[in-house]
């Protein structure tokens, strides 16, 4: 739209020059008329007579002037405002671009930032949606432990239950053949009991010493050889044990062999009888070993009391050689020979 107004703004301008002419020829003419003015005092009367036509073509010329100046000024007013015009129109339209131009960067930065935020909430989705699948996988993986917890718990209630009816059914095992080792005891107890001779007359006393580390001393047994002794009696005692569990343990591995049906009882195979009469052999000899326990035992208490090495049926010292070689004997070798005690 400016285009067009500053081409016949343009246009008006090469026309005005040819306008700006004309004053030139008129002041020419009037140049021209000036001298006729001044020649007039020469014929006064012949100038008296033209100066009316002469006033009216000069007020003429000079309204012809004025119009052109007039005029003049019109056009260049009128430039003026076309120019002023085109100028606002510029600016108008530069002004226009410019609001185009921030209007653009707005909606790019708007845009901008939309494509931001969408960005950001599509960042926060995915976020969101990874931290709800990793809850997820580990509830899975919790939920799983706790399973494998629970058929854990499950298998060990299950093995315990079971351990526990071998255990009942051990320990009922272990309570039958206590009970027999134990009627078995008290029969060779009550044998020994009934073998055994009335008591002597009371004994003479054994006259006490000093006492040092558990062992009574007396006058006819020093410290050094009681504990010598008792130190004998308490490594024999370990060697007995050992002997009488190791041979119960072997006769009660005979009974379980013949409970689990591993021996043959028949005419043609003998192995029922000769296991037989190796558990008796065995449950014998664990009887004598645990029967010597007991003697050491009550060889031990009597190192205590001040009763050690004196003869259960005289009152007399024991001589230290058998002492020596039966730390647990309670009886002499003449004693024992006229039939007045066991040992």
């Amino acid at each position: 739209m400016a285009k067009p107004k500053t081409a016949r703004s343009a246009g008006s301008a090469k026309k005005a020059p040819a306008k700006k002419a004309a004053p030139a020829k008129k002041s020419a003419a009037a140049k021209k008329a000036a001298p006729a003015k001044k020649a007039a005092p020469a014929k006064k009367t012949v100038a008296k007579k033209s100066s009316v036509p002469a006033k009216a073509a000069a007020a003429k010329k000079a309204a012809a002037a004025r119009k052109v100046e007039a005029a003049k000024k019109a056009a260049a007013a009128k430039k003026a405002a076309a120019a002023k015009k085109a100028a606002a129109d510029r600016k108008a339209e530069q002004a226009r671009r410019n609001a185009e131009r921030r209007a653009a960067e707005m909606a790019r930065k708007k845009a901008a930032r939309e494509r931001e935020q969408e960005r950001r909430r599509l960042a926060k989705e995915r976020e969101r949606a990874k931290v709800a699948q990793q809850k997820a996988r580990e509830q899975a993986a919790k939920e799983k432990a706790k399973e494998r917890e629970r058929l854990a718990a499950v298998r060990a209630a299950e093995k315990a239950a079971k351990d526990a009816e071998r255990a009942a059914a051990k320990a009922e095992k272990d309570r039958i053949r206590e009970e027999q080792r134990a009627k078995k005891e008290a029969e060779r107890l009550a044998a020994l009991a009934a073998q055994r001779k009335p008591e002597p007359p009371p004994k003479p006393k054994p006259v006490l010493a000093e006492k040092k580390d558990g062992i009574q001393t007396t006058k006819d047994f020093d410290f050094g050889f009681l504990s010598a002794q008792r130190e004998a009696l308490i490594e024999m005692r370990k060697q007995l044990t050992k002997q009488a569990d190791r041979l119960e343990d072997e006769a009660n591995a005979l009974i379980e062999d013949v409970e689990m049906g591993d021996v043959q009882f028949d005419e043609e195979g003998g192995e029922g009888d000769t296991m037989v009469v190796e558990r008796e052999r065995d449950l014998v000899l664990s009887a004598q070993a645990r029967q010597q326990v007991e003697q050491i035992d009550a060889a031990l208490a009597r190192l205590a009391t001040g009763d050690y090495g004196y003869s259960e049926h005289s009152g007399l010292p024991i001589p230290r050689e058998r002492l020596q070689a039966l730390p647990w004997t309670t009886e002499m070798v003449q004693e024992r020979v006229g039939g007045l005690g066991r040992r």
